[in-house]
């Protein structure tokens, strides 16, 4: 599906080189948006931005460093003139399978959890925010989870940073709408990514417990996939999405319904 209801605008996403920040990046490119793919991993940004064609081009950012978000931020907007939105959905998910229990938990899992998927995502809008203002119709969207709101007896320290970009989103929103700025959540349930399919394929069986395990609370007839965020992404960026701020929206097949 493609249309031009993005044309012209100038949006980085930070965290594009895979799943759902790959997907958007070409999904906003698709819609006629300029794009600027920021990742760590920069070779797997620029093979993106090559594939998403259009305006786009890839720089390397680390979103726990302060000067490296700024420099990304930086080359976007010297490139593009400014900027009229932002995707957030950087995260560190490498330590995941340390994130334990509140008791056993390390905390330099814990530091780690909150330096990338919290304070980097405030960074990010530190980094941002004065560029949006400048264009009157800025939008914010962050990548927080569906772990926020529900309890687990696992990943604490992922979803306490998770709880906390909500919170930061509403705080944006509420404190820059007058200026123009709108700030929303796309929170995923389980996702299929490329990267997962490829892990799924190395070892079948476990793939399928997973599959099985998530399929079977997912009222549904498949399970996610990055594409149907990265459409979420896409109208909250564009202009169906201005009367739209400080919301949460629970992308997931229904496997966590909630008013």
């Amino acid at each position: 599906m493609t249309n031009n209801r993005l044309k012209g605008r100038r949006i980085i996403v930070f965290g594009s080189a895979t799943g759902i920040g790959a997907a958007t990046v070409k999904r906003l490119a698709a819609e006629g948006a300029r794009v600027c793919a920021a990742d760590i991993n920069i070779d797997g940004a620029t093979q993106v931005a090559q594939e998403a064609g259009g305006e786009t081009f890839a720089v390397h950012v680390d979103i726990s460093d302060e000067a490296s978000v700024q420099k990304a931020t930086e080359e976007a907007v010297s490139c593009f003139g400014g900027l009229d939105g932002a995707h957030i959905n950087a995260a560190d998910l490498r330590v995941i399978m340390e994130d334990s229990d509140a008791l056993a938990i390390d905390l330099a899992v814990f530091d780690r959890t909150i330096a990338v998927n919290l304070r980097g995502h405030l960074l990010c809008t530190r980094a941002v925010v004065p560029h949006l203002t400048k264009s009157g119709k800025g939008a914010i969207v962050y990548t927080s989870s569906g772990s926020a709101h529900g309890g687990e007896p696992t990943r604490p320290c992922y979803a306490m940073a998770k709880a906390g970009v909500n919170a930061l989103a509403r705080h944006v929103g509420a404190r820059w709408g007058k200026e123009g700025i709108t700030a929303n959540v796309l929170a995923p349930g389980f996702t299929v990514t490329g990267e997962m399919k490829k892990a799924m394929e190395a070892n079948a069986e476990e793939a399928k417990h997973w599959a099985d395990y998530f399929m079977a609370r997912t009222p549904h007839t498949r399970l996610g996939e990055s594409e149907d965020h990265a459409g979420v992404v896409a109208m909250l960026l564009s202009e169906d999405g201005r009367w739209i701020n400080g919301a949460i929206y629970d992308v997931n097949g229904g496997s966590l319904m909630r008013a």
